[in-house]
């Protein structure tokens, strides 16, 4: 559970990226479950549904015209091209979340979270999650059993470009053991969210305490 504090403090667009297969998706799973202050941004996208997904809680599925649509008129914090389709974080439900006290948990890849930073800053936190290997990455990707192999090809190739912007990110985990790499991306909210920086209101708070009786 998060520390409760004193004071008032700016939420946080929390970003976890990684090669498909790394894991990013099973840690933020994990976080989500173990924190009631963080709230998942849920993208926006072009690519068909797939069996088991739910409307408006994996993705918001929308019409490449609609997409195009939410382009122009602003609507996206960031979006890109990924492997055909398009894919984007709608604005509003991010402001409502924070404006709720809620921080913000995005599941993207570099371009998003590069365009991100370059909207919110100092606001944005950056983590970047590896895998142990690339044999290990392929391997993850075959045991899905959801993928053909020219996918697969197709998303290692992605991989190695993923991976050469690691300098990108504020932070960098290798995830050989999800358990303790959950344990660490926790521990970076956590610490990120006690930054001195953030909290709003910690003037006023220390001149209550230094305030003479």
């Amino acid at each position: 559970m998060p520390a409760i504090l004193p004071f008032t403090r700016r939420g946080l667009l929390f970003v976890l990226s990684s090669p498909s297969g790394a894991g990013k998706s099973t840690i933020a799973r994990k976080l989500l479950a173990s924190d009631d202050n963080l709230a998942m941004s849920v993208s926006a996208t072009t690519r068909p549904m797939r069996p088991g997904e739910v409307d408006g809680v994996d993705y918001h599925f929308v019409t490449v015209e609609r997409f195009r649509e939410m382009v122009a008129d602003q609507e996206f914090l960031e979006w890109a091209h990924v492997f055909g389709h398009r894919y984007g974080t709608p604005k509003a439900p991010v402001e409502a979340m924070l404006a709720k006290g809620c921080d913000v948990l995005f599941d993207i890849d570099w371009q998003g979270a590069q365009q991100l930073f370059q909207q919110a800053g100092g606001d944005v936190v950056r983590t970047f999650i590896f895998p142990p290997s690339l044999d290990e990455l392929e391997r993850r990707l075959r045991a899905r059993g959801t993928d053909s192999d020219e996918v697969i090809d197709a998303r290692m190739a992605r991989a190695a470009n993923e991976i050469s912007h690691w300098d990108g990110y504020d932070y960098v985990l290798v995830n050989d053991d999800v358990d303790r790499c959950f344990r660490d991306v926790a521990s970076i909210l956590e610490s990120e969210r006690l930054k001195r920086s953030r909290q709003t209101s910690l003037i006023g708070f220390v001149r209550s305490l230094t305030r003479p009786g």
